[in-house]
């Protein structure tokens, strides 16, 4: 279908907006060295659903439908599908380490498969041609402090449907294999997005609906070309739920006499402490894989189960009443149209958990500030473009590079493409930090933009 998974066909890559970005940084740094911070999710390793037909190793059948699992080989093999995609990013990107300046990978919750050492490697090769170049790239866990002044976080740890339960300990174990573990969140991208493609999962508002919501698109859209949807969307939430609760109950993979090291380790490449690390894995949010109850309201399965529930106990009832008093099966609508009330009620004051972690979290930002010993932050994650004073902390956001898109069709963007610069400010002795945007290969001040806009 034409509009299947349109957002993520070759019309909507950024690549020559980061090509442009890329060469746009390196004017406005008048020759000096560039840090670049690509802040978490820069790869999507969940929306990889192809596979090597003469793999070595076992693809299982829910695999070759929904993408492979987080092993070290399937890893590898999805890292360059990513790259062969994208070779204007890889260029653009081999230039800048080229030229001497710096990049740093924040690892966010939809590429936690950057944890393997191999993926890592695989993504050095293709970015670095000379091997002097190679220390100035660097791949950190899920924070880093930029210049002692500013905290740059994924943010992902702080919210419950995405963050991961060890990132210090990420690998686990599996019977005979070895896994990165993998939180709800990309799990449900994993096994439910790759099979529903007209609900764009760059955007809660695109999928976050009511039942009336997803009716109507439904028979716009979905009749002909997916019209078993309902079907496909319980077996899916089912293998979501039950794959969260498996990951969650691994054990992580760590050897007791390196655990200190594997601290240290986290600290030295994120420019912190071991003390840092320790604190600021307090400030993590519990994973939602903790609270089954919740995992089924999210995916709608209470609400699925109550019905199942609800018709084979009618049934039951009724095939006994029947044997008794011979009654026409007409009459099992009658108790049916009684209980459709009560369940709409219910239904209808279930709510989402999901918006409730959009906006960072006042005591969190300043703790973390705290253990930091900063005052500027700037996170990913949120998808929503901010500015602003959280806690006493000066908080930025640049939003997403994502195609998210309002509508199947999409025609309606949401949000803009952007970049948090941070320079020294008119006296040197401070830096000062501003937000970018990127449209049409051309960049602009975020702060004069609209004045740009409305004279053209």
């Amino acid at each position: 279908h034409p509009l299947w998974k349109k957002f993520k066909t070759k019309e909507f890559f950024f690549d020559n907006d980061f090509a442009c970005f890329i060469q746009e940084i390196q004017k406005m740094a008048e020759g000096k060295s560039v840090e670049l911070i690509l802040n978490g999710d820069i790869f999507d390793f969940d929306s990889v659903t192809s596979f090597p037909k003469d793999a070595h190793y076992t693809v299982s059948w829910l695999e070759s439908r929904r993408g492979l699992d987080s092993e070290r080989e399937k890893s590898l093999y999805k890292i360059d599908v990513i790259l062969r995609d994208h070779p204007i990013w890889v260029q653009s990107l081999a230039e800048f380490i080229g030229n001497g300046h710096r990049v740093v990978f924040v690892i966010g919750n939809h590429d936690l498969e950057l944890n393997w050492l191999e993926v890592q490697k695989r993504i050095m090769d293709m970015i670095v041609h000379k091997e002097e170049d190679r220390r100035r790239v660097r791949f950190v866990e899920w924070f880093y402090l930029s210049n002692k002044d500013t905290l740059v976080e994924h943010g992902h740890q702080y919210d419950p449907f995405c963050s991961s339960k060890d990132p210090v300990n990420p690998v686990v174990i599996d019977y005979n294999r070895l896994l990165v573990r993998l939180p709800f969140g990309d799990l449900a991208c994993r096994y439910m997005s790759n099979g529903l493609g007209f609900f764009n999962p760059h955007i809660d508002s695109n999928y976050l609906l009511t039942a009336w919501g997803f009716t109507k698109i439904y028979f716009k859209y979905m009749l002909r070309a997916q019209p078993l949807l309902i079907w496909t969307g319980f077996w899916t939430s089912v293998v979501t739920a039950l794959q969260t609760l498996r990951h969650n109950t691994l054990q992580a993979r760590q050897n007791p006499l390196t655990v200190e090291d594997r601290i240290d380790e986290i600290a030295k490449k994120s420019n912190a402490s071991p003390r840092m690390v320790r604190e600021m894995q307090a400030l993590f949010a519990q994973p939602i894989a903790e609270s089954p109850l919740k995992i089924a309201r999210e995916l709608w399965l209470d609400r699925a189960f109550m019905v199942l529930l609800g018709l084979f106990l009618l049934l039951y009832v009724f095939l006994l009443v029947d044997k008794i008093y011979n009654l026409s099966f007409y009459w099992l609508f009658v108790p049916i149209l009684l209980l459709f009330p009560p369940y709409f009620l219910y239904a209808r004051n279930v709510q989402s958990y999901v918006h409730q972690y959009k906006r960072p979290d006042e005591e969190k930002m300043t703790m973390a500030g705290m253990i930091t010993n900063t005052r500027r932050s700037v996170f990913g994650h949120t998808h929503f473009m901010r500015h602003e004073i959280v806690g006493g902390i000066e908080h930025l956001n640049p939003g997403t590079w994502s195609p998210a898109f309002l509508d199947v069709e999409c025609t309606q963007r949401e949000g803009q493409q952007a970049f948090v610069w941070i320079s020294p400010d008119d006296t040197g002795t401070t830096r000062e930090a501003k937000i970018y945007l990127v449209e049409d290969q051309t960049v602009y001040d975020a702060g004069s933009y609209r004045g740009k806009r409305s004279k053209s």
